[in-house]
């Protein structure tokens, strides 16, 4: 009796633990963020038909499906590709992105990846891979300077395409640019991310980069009155000359956003104020804690209880 009164409690317990869990995940949801998987690729990126159901990839784009999707490789002359098959048409959204850029190059290296969010998909062509006299927003990862530039490389540029203007290629784009950040984002030993983050209503666009350590986020721009495309693909690309380098795509995060960047805090982080959190979520977990070790001490009076019945 004393053994099928534990299991109930400890069946009690279990479920408690989920209960818990659950109140807690759906806190951690008030800041409206829903993960997409039509956007979004990791390991092992392709099925056993060697192809993924969401994503597109060509040119000179290679999978190590344990490591990253490689836009291109380290030799001259390449072109590759990586695009969503649907397009992204939710009104606010957030896209994180891992990447890697490195190469045996020590001097001369390049020419660098862009991500698209373009009204036309998988065009090949001389702008970073993607075709030139786009319709949408492109942001550029650039290493290499064409020109002599105010700014070092490797240099990050916001620029959109209205599907008649030509990037500025002899330029690196600077008659094209919108908004732009110097960032050491090459050759490093910490994962190297961009988050960019998205809201049409308003019109605002906020990159920000990873590449001094985890969860070290800096800004790189924001931009207000940008309105994509209302079909847009998502698409990263990569493109080397004579320069040439590893460029590596390693996952794609993307999550829809409910409610509007109407206030400074929310821009930059879509979630509530942290204090408020943090406090239920201290609560709800003080609580858990309670529950737990008042019927863990029951268990052991029961058990107790039983043991000296049978003693007796």
């Amino acid at each position: 009796m004393g053994k099928s009164v534990f299991s109930r409690l400890l069946r009690g317990l279990t479920l408690l633990a989920t209960t818990t869990v659950v109140v807690v995940s759906a806190v951690g949801d008030e800041d409206g963020v829903h993960p997409l998987r039509t956007h979004s690729i990791y390991m092992p990126y392709i099925d056993q038909d060697l192809q993924n159901r969401w994503f597109d990839f060509g040119g000179d784009a290679l999978i190590n499906t344990n490591k990253h999707v490689r836009l291109t490789s380290d030799i001259p002359s390449q072109t590759g590709y990586l695009w969503s098959r649907l397009p992204l048409t939710s009104s606010s959204f957030q896209i994180e992105f891992e990447f890697k850029v490195e190469g045996k190059g020590d001097g001369l290296y390049g020419d660098g990846f862009a991500v698209w969010l373009t009204k036309e998909r998988a065009m090949m062509g001389p702008v970073f891979g993607n075709k030139d006299e786009f319709e949408g927003l492109g942001i550029f990862f650039d290493t290499y300077a064409n020109s002599r530039q105010s700014h070092s490389f490797p240099y990050v540029m916001a620029m959109m395409g209205d599907g008649k203007t030509s990037y500025d290629s002899a330029h690196d784009g600077a008659s094209n640019k919108l908004a732009g950040c110097e960032s050491d984002f090459r050759g490093k030993l910490v994962p190297t991310k961009g988050r960019i983050t998205y809201h049409r209503d308003s019109g605002y666009l906020n990159l920000k980069i990873q590449t001094r350590g985890w969860d070290e986020w800096d800004e790189c721009f924001t931009l207000t009155n940008i309105k994509l495309p209302t079909i847009s693909y998502l698409g990263f690309t990569s493109v080397t000359g004579e320069v040439h380098d590893n460029h590596d795509i390693i996952s794609v995060t993307t999550s829809t956003l409910s409610g509007k960047a109407d206030s400074p805090f929310q821009k930059i982080n879509n979630t509530p104020p942290p204090q408020k959190k943090t406090g239920v979520m201290w609560y709800l977990k003080f609580l858990a804690a309670c529950a737990v070790f008042v019927a863990l001490v029951m268990a052991f009076k029961m058990s107790k209880g039983s043991n000296d019945m049978k003693r007796f």
